[in-house]
């Protein structure tokens, strides 16, 4: 039987820990919440290795050590109202709710949907709503938001979530823009004007439906 709780206390010391993140409210809650809870029973087993984990329908679990990055990059505060487009079964939103005020999860898949809305309410966390709905609308009615994070890979940022991010705001995304390596970005709004910068090499499989092919502009 799997010792859950030293899988995961490995997890953040032999793959997050060494990969340059040191906030300790961070590396709190990546010990605190329970990776498997969110995966089918099948794969609990694996739910703590350094690797994408596969839910279906093209939607993966990512990266332990790419999230927890990307989440160190955002420099999030506990007053902070966070977006997490994509978020599959709700891992990503339980890290986020432990870290901020509030997380609006968005989900297009419906059953990933659901098993996030579940897996959420058996774990106490109430700071986090599930809504089912299109990801690259994110969600405008919430907005603005002082994080959004995107929980897979995209070719650009389409404007309308762009437009959903607040003054002084941090929108993370592993971009794939063509090139031989996918970069883990930040995007900030500063003075009403958004700006970008990589700021690591990431690899994770691409969010369905955000490819190139839809022309999102930049």
């Amino acid at each position: 039987m799997v010792d859950y709780a030293v899988a995961r206390r490995n997890m953040v010391e032999s793959q997050i820990r060494p990969n340059k993140v040191t906030d300790p409210l961070l590396l709190a809650a990546f010990l605190e919440i329970p990776r498997e809870q969110f995966l089918p029973k099948a794969k609990r087993g694996v739910a703590y290795v350094d690797e994408d984990i596969e839910l279906g329908d093209g939607r993966y679990l990512m990266e332990p050590m790419l999230l927890a990055r990307l989440l160190q990059t955002a420099e999030v505060k506990p007053t902070d109202i966070a977006l997490d487009i994509g978020c599959g079964t709700g891992y990503s939103t339980a890290i986020l709710a432990r870290l901020c005020n509030t997380v609006v999860a968005v989900e297009s898949n419906r059953k990933l949907a659901a098993e996030a809305g579940a897996v959420l309410s058996r774990l106490g966390i109430d700071n986090a709503a599930v809504i089912e709905g299109p990801l690259e609308r994110g969600y405008p009615k919430q907005a603005p938001y002082d994080v959004i994070l995107f929980g897979g890979a995209v070719a650009e940022v389409p404007t309308p979530i762009l437009d959903q991010l607040g003054e002084g705001g941090r929108l993370l995304a592993v971009i794939d823009d063509g090139s031989r390596v996918r970069k883990g970005t930040i995007m900030t709004r500063l003075g009403g004007v958004i700006s970008g910068r990589p700021v690591f090499d990431a690899a994770t499989p691409l969010l369905p439906g955000f490819d190139r092919k839809l022309g999102f502009v930049f």
